[in-house]
């Protein structure tokens, strides 16, 4: 049997390569233009192989959109674990609303000079516009999923789920318009909060009759 410390080195080691090409390819889209680099280019900055690289992305434009796998679930999550009697909808808001607050990139609502200008690259550049379908298409599949292991029946947890994951972009692209705009993060926040608002009390008019509410948790049961 393999020894557990070793296969976790492995792993580490794996995560640390992983991130190094991820770095170095961002570094070098940022500096020359995503067009303007090539895989062989990544992977001899990185010292490794090309066949190395494609081991760990895809394609090149998953070099710089990986990160959003990290938000994949995040719908999903916060439906799933959202408090009782909320209904997904209005989970959804809550968690945009305080992440929004805390201008957390995702939401397009920050103005450090990093996010700024990955986020230009991104908006600016037609083949990471087109991979990011590949990402998004994924958080609705999880998302409907987790509505339909609440009895919502396929293609209501999917036309839910759709419209929810499509507010929560196109909010984070409304809000990137008002940054690169030249606002900062702290001047365009109302506006963002008043169009989340508007945006999620929308869906809530129709979604809300359909999708259920979280139940209470089961309650102990009491002692004789």
């Amino acid at each position: 049997m393999e020894n557990t410390n070793t296969t976790g080195l492995r792993e580490n080691k794996k995560l640390r390569t992983r991130h190094r090409l991820a770095a170095t390819a961002l570094e070098l889209f940022l500096e020359r233009g995503f067009d303007s680099v090539s895989v062989a280019d990544v992977a001899a900055a990185a010292e490794v192989s090309k066949p190395t690289l494609f081991r760990y992305f895809p394609s090149k434009e998953d070099l710089l959109l990986d990160r959003f796998a990290d938000h994949q679930d995040e719908a999903a999550r916060v439906v799933r674990e959202r408090p009782a009697g909320r209904t997904p909808v209005g989970a959804v808001r809550a968690h945009f609303l305080a992440a929004l607050a805390e201008r957390d990139p995702i939401t397009g609502l920050c103005d450090h000079p990093n996010v700024v200008s990955f986020t230009r690259l991104l908006y600016s550049t037609a083949g990471l516009k087109s991979r990011l379908g590949h990402y998004t298409d994924r958080e609705v599949e999880l998302l409907a999923a987790e509505l339909e292991s609440e009895a919502v029946p396929p293609l209501a947890a999917r036309l839910a789920a759709m419209h929810l994951v499509a507010v929560r972009h196109e909010l984070g692209r409304e809000n990137w318009l008002r940054i690169d705009s030249g606002q900062s993060a702290d001047e365009a926040y109302a506006a963002a909060v008043a169009d989340a608002d508007q945006a999620f009390a929308m869906l809530a008019d129709g979604l809300d009759r359909a999708l259920p509410a979280a139940a209470a948790p089961p309650t102990s049961p009491s002692a004789p």
